[in-house]
């Protein structure tokens, strides 16, 4: 049984990202609730397809991000349960043609300094990887490292696991204020089955992130950005990894199921008949088979998207005992371990393992009406 702790900290979210922070904060030693009114992976993360992406990222902050990510997702496959189905499956970024190749190239090369796994591949091996790829393809760029886990099962297993160290886990019970004492230091949140005292909340409530910031009297500009995935009727297993075009932003995988997954970019801002057309339109593009195949349904989710497209990591200066866990757009199931982890050596007041400073939730204190920051007015 475990040690039942004083609380350190209230994560608000039991989403992916919330899970994460509670896992890493519970196993070093911190005392920890979770709190979410709906019910575990209830918003953005039960709506994601759970990719662990690099081969998407410009080198900087959120690549750096990725990467510690991507080490600490392989280290929690041998320690979660197998439900999480963690797949090392790789990644195929396919260029249409000889400008859009040497594109390609020159970002895989920034990658590789970086410390990304980039290999180019030639277009003869680029249909041994993929043999029902369109016949005109320039070259490929394949990218070991991305992989996949079941999103609502890794935040069910994160938060099983913190559970475990002695987290508490309460769903169905929403945050209605933030507790600030008088010298204005966060002391805990008050939901309508009572109050729970911290020194510290954890900001980890995805696209109600801003609404969350507001109650601690401070403001977050994180928006919905929506996308969509269009699924196919079952097929035999024809698509073997993530593949997408270097001049576009639709990619296609392969389910479990042998459902093919069309989908989600971030470019389709509402679910439309046109923008179902360009999505399959493009698809069709990468493999020609696709243009046969019938789509029995659609989904969509929100993604809790800041104006700069990187996360709010780490401790809001402006009200003492706030942590920001939000803002990952759709890249929150990958990025979520790293940024749980951070959040655990922010907690702690250890030396975290990134340069918080490209995240801080206050680099957005002049912000205008229409969302984005005043310096790029």
């Amino acid at each position: 049984m475990p040690k039942r702790h004083p609380l350190d900290a209230v994560i608000v979210g039991a989403g992916v990202v919330g899970a994460a922070c509670a896992y890493y904060a519970s196993r070093s030693g911190l005392g920890v609730a979770v709190v979410d009114r709906a019910p575990v992976a209830g918003g953005t993360t039960g709506a994601g397809e759970g990719h662990l992406l690099v081969s998407d990222k410009e080198p900087g902050p959120e690549l750096d991000l990725a990467l510690l990510s991507t080490r600490l997702w392989r280290d929690l496959a041998h320690v979660l349960p197998p439900e999480t189905a963690y797949e090392r499956r790789g990644g195929l970024v396919v260029a249409p043609d000889e400008t859009a190749l040497a594109a390609l190239r020159a970002f895989a090369a920034r990658q590789r300094e970086a410390g990304v796994d980039a290999r180019e591949i030639t277009r003869d091996r680029m249909y041994d990887l993929e043999p029902y790829l369109a016949p005109d393809l320039a070259g490929a760029v394949h990218y070991p490292q991305d992989a996949q886990v079941a999103p609502t099962q890794a935040a069910a297993q994160l938060l099983r696991a913190a559970r475990h160290f002695g987290a508490e886990i309460r769903l169905g019970e929403e945050v209605e204020e933030i507790l600030l004492g008088p010298d204005g230091r966060v002391r805990g949140v008050r939901t309508a089955q009572g109050d729970l005292s911290a020194p510290a909340v954890v900001n980890a409530a995805g696209v109600r992130g801003g609404e969350l910031a507001a109650l601690a009297g401070t403001t977050l500009p994180v928006r919905p950005r929506r996308g969509f995935v269009l699924v196919s009727e079952p097929l035999p297993r024809v698509v073997r990894q993530r593949v997408y075009c270097a001049s576009g932003a639709t990619a296609v995988e392969a389910a479990a199921s042998g459902q093919v997954l069309i989908g989600a970019t971030r470019s389709e801002r509402s679910l439309s008949v046109e923008g179902l057309h360009r999505l399959s339109g493009r698809a069709a593009a990468l493999f020609p088979f696709l243009a046969g195949v019938r789509t029995i349904r659609t989904y969509r989710g929100s993604w809790p998207c800041l104006p700069d497209r990187l996360p709010a990591i780490g401790p809001d200066p402006r009200v003492p005992g706030l942590l920001h866990a939000c803002g990952h757009e759709g890249a929150g199931i990958g990025l979520a371990p790293g940024t749980g982890l951070l959040i655990a050596s922010a907690l702690r007041g250890q030396r975290p393992a990134l340069d918080l400073r490209p995240f801080r939730p206050d680099r957005f204190a002049r912000v205008d009406v229409d969302g984005l920051p005043a310096s790029v007015r």
